[in-house]
């Protein structure tokens, strides 16, 4: 199965809010050219024939302003039809304006925002006001039929709470996809807020227990992603599959990079839009050797491992992050992949094969009457809502 093309074009690298956890740059920073633009649209137009989604990450990419998506959008929309491409962004959604609210529901560009659970809780490591300026902008994205799901970002502090944070989500019905604070190579200091492996392990089973005891309430992409990845045994997210030769990302000034979380760093520059690299070349830059090298670890590493097809050994970024750039193994959250995967295999294998499974019909999915839904259910849920 060929892993989706994706590109990430990062307009700015500013952002208004403080996270106490990430490393964002200034509000002031340089913002992304049309013409940029146009040499994106140059470079990938015969770069490869897969259908392209190109998500504007950031920093904030927002602070682009209302006119660089009035010309980016349809710039990129007509120039590169022929790979006919959707679009996503990842925004704080403080600078939404019913303007450029307009302009991306023309483009049917879903968003993909960030709460960490309550406002109290929230405010708390993403700093004061945060809550309240994010709800502004989600009720101007509701009034113009944006769909809006949410990340919430776990922290060694945060996660405490989850049950609190849970709820929470529960209770607004918003759509959850989770994200662990990681260690960063841009952080001097990441212990305070990275959650920690074993931890992450223990709420991913926490999350799946709770997917499946409110299965018609609540939406926790992570779980349904890693649900999918066992039953149809590949990954379905950037963690989970060869991300290397099919994600890229594009930084203000034109530079490409492996994934988003490496733009602005020297180190990590693989090529620029407007000498349209070939995949070749991209693939045989440092950088690019760089995760070549990291294709062939998982397999020295993971082997043996059961999850391999589907896990991939997890993101190479996260592998590197707390070697200061020293590919020294696979991801180390490697413990909570691990022991998430075997529980869902493990609750698979007792609903396909277990002494239940024979006194129920062979079209019934999950447990008997009375018990918490199965992963069965679960995953006819994914498939339904599709």
């Amino acid at each position: 199965m060929k892993s989706p093309f994706h590109v990430m074009l990062i307009p700015t690298l500013g952002c208004p809010s403080r996270c106490r956890y990430c490393w964002s740059s200034e509000e002031g920073s340089p913002v992304m050219s049309i013409d940029t633009v146009r040499h994106v649209v140059e470079w990938l137009k015969d770069f490869r024939d897969d259908q392209l989604t190109i998500t504007f990450h950031g920093g904030e990419p927002l602070l682009a302003g209302a006119g660089f998506y009035r010309e980016a959008l349809p710039l990129l929309a007509k120039g590169l039809s022929r790979l006919n491409p959707t679009f996503a962004m990842q925004t704080n959604l403080w600078r939404l304006t019913p303007e450029i609210a307009e302009i991306l529901a023309a483009y049917q560009v879903p968003l993909g925002s960030s709460l960490d659970g309550p406002q109290e809780l929230n405010d708390s490591q993403r700093g004061k006001g945060y809550f309240e300026k994010t709800m502004w902008g989600y009720q101007i994205a509701l009034d113009h039929g944006l769909k809006v799901s949410f990340i919430c970002t776990f922290t060694a502090p945060s996660v405490q709470h989850r049950e609190e944070i849970i709820r929470f989500f529960m209770d607004h019905g918003f759509t959850l996809k989770l994200h662990p604070a990681l260690p960063s190579l841009r952080s001097h200091d990441p212990a305070k807020w990275a959650l920690p492996p074993e931890e992450y392990g223990d709420l991913l089973i926490y999350l799946l227990d709770a997917s499946l005891e409110h299965l018609d309430i609540l939406e926790i992409m992570n779980i349904n992603d890693l649900v999918k990845g066992v039953m149809i045994r590949h990954g379905t997210v950037c963690t989970f599959v060869d991300c290397m030769d099919s994600t890229y990302a594009v930084g203000p000034d034109g530079r490409i990079y492996p994934c988003y979380r490496f733009v602005g760093m020297e180190a990590y520059v693989m090529g620029h839009v407007q000498d349209r690299p070939t995949r070749e070349q991209l693939t045989n830059s440092p950088a690019g050797q760089m995760l070549q090298h990291y294709k062939t670890k998982v397999d020295q590493v993971c082997g043996g491992c059961r999850h391999r097809v589907y896990c991939r050994g997890g993101c190479p970024y996260n592998a590197i992050a707390p070697n200061e750039g020293s590919l020294e193994g696979v991801d180390p959250y490697c413990v909570a992949y691990k022991r998430i995967f075997d529980e869902i295999t493990r609750r698979l294998d007792e609903e396909l094969y277990g002494s239940c499974a024979l006194e129920r019909s062979p079209f019934a999915f999950g447990p008997k009457m009375g018990d918490m839904p199965g992963i069965m259910a679960l995953m006819q849920k994914i498939v339904t809502k599709k």
